[in-house]
């Protein structure tokens, strides 16, 4: 292993950690940050000329506080801090992953709602600006602004970097899950880019699901996120071919990862064993279905409906309408199912989408004109060369 691979491994695993610590001693986030990012430079440098240190994360992590340590000598306001800084002693490697705390301290309610989805991203996915920006729909610098201020209101407020207890919990772990979820997302589907997905970023959003799940194992929605990022992993040996984007109904059942299902499955039971319902069981649930049927015309649409109509109670969201129109044509009705995607169009008129899903829909009913016209519509709004692709070879398909 060269030591540029081994330090991308260990900035994945250690560099929230060690940003965690260094925020909770300090009560500075850019400055945690700072320190860390001159740390992984050093080892840039370093590991290329020495190799790799016999314990490279902490190696890491006594760089990054002597780096906070020298950017605090430089500035006397720090004393008090660099003084408390000073004493401590790294923690021992058996200690709980501090990334825990800092992911409900990056979602704490007196942050807004884009500005906590914005920084968690940011200082425990290590999602960059851009990144992020396309993950909320925001701008670069919009994002770069959302983010600087979350940083400077958690150090002036002096949020603490805690797991919440009792009723705060449930709205807090709800974001936190969400979060991961989107990180997950952001793995697929990258503008001008091909079908493939970022395994790093996927493998990670997986594993920081299951961090969550071990850490907290009495809360049924984190094990239901567990197993709906387990189920949509398993399908991802299926879901490009060459590049090329595969749709559901078209993927080769026979490639999906079946240790990854059987994983997804167990968490979906252990969830179910709690006996508190929620939107990220619901969405395993779904998947689970599809991963039933041998064949796409086992599935059972009926069923999925059903359980998008349990859904709309935990999440009335446009995406979850949108998708539980999708599952009612399946069923045979796909009139309905374009007038419900038609009563989102104010919500959604600008996601490619919905756009893709009402020409589908269109196509169906034998409207095949305007089904062209929705595609092209779609066309326009995405990035991901994949999609163009599928998109443009639906668009240029004959009419029957």
């Amino acid at each position: 292993m060269t030591s540029d691979l081994a330090l991308g491994q260990v900035v994945r695993v250690e560099s929230a950690r060690i940003v965690a610590a260094l925020t909770a001693s300090l009560g500075d986030l850019d400055l945690a940050e700072e320190a860390v990012a001159d740390a992984v430079a050093e080892a840039l440098v370093q590991w290329r000329r020495d190799g790799v240190p016999p314990k490279p994360g902490a190696w890491l992590t006594t760089a990054a506080r002597h780096n906070a340590l020298d950017r605090l000598r430089r500035e006397k306001r720090y004393r008090q801090k660099l003084e408390l800084l000073a004493d401590q002693r790294p923690a021992p490697e058996s200690e709980i992953d501090e990334r825990l705390p800092l992911l409900f301290g990056c979602c704490h309610p007196s942050l807004t709602p884009s500005a906590q989805l914005a920084l968690t991203l940011r200082a425990v996915c290590g999602l960059t600006t851009e990144q992020i920006a396309r993950a909320t729909l925001s701008s670069p610098v919009a994002t770069g602004q959302r983010i600087v201020r979350a940083k400077r209101k958690i150090g002036a407020a002096g949020i603490p970097l805690r797991v919440p207890v009792g009723a705060e919990r449930a709205p807090r772990l709800d974001l936190v899950l969400t979060v991961v979820s989107v990180m997950y997302n952001e793995a697929h589907l990258v503008p001008e880019g091909d079908a493939h997905a970022d395994r790093d970023i996927a493998d990670d959003a997986l594993w920081l699901a299951e961090v969550i799940a071990d850490a907290l194992p009495g809360e049924a929605e984190a094990h239901g996120l567990v197993a709906l990022l387990s189920f949509h992993r398993s399908r991802e040996p299926a879901r490009s071919q060459a590049g090329e984007l595969v749709l559901l109904g078209e993927q080769d059942r026979h490639r999906w990862d079946h240790r990854l299902e059987a994983r997804a499955r167990q968490a979906l039971d252990r969830a179910a064993a709690l006996r508190c319902p929620g939107r990220w069981q619901l969405q395993a649930a779904i998947a689970a279905c599809h991963a039933d049927a041998d064949r796409i015309e086992d599935t059972d649409w009926r069923q999925i409906v059903v359980l998008y109509d349990m859904l709309r109670e935990f999440d009335p969201s446009p995406l979850v309408r949108l998708n539980r129109a999708v599952a009612l044509a399946e069923t045979g009705d796909a009139s309905g199912a374009l007038d419900e995607v038609d009563a989102l169009q104010d919500a959604l008129e600008g996601f490619h989408l919905w756009h893709a899903v009402r020409a589908h829909l269109l196509r169906r009913l034998g409207l095949v004109r305007e089904a062209a016209a929705a595609d092209a519509r779609a066309l326009t709004l995405t990035r991901n060369e994949a999609e163009r692709r599928l998109l443009a070879a639906r668009r240029a398909a004959p009419i029957r």
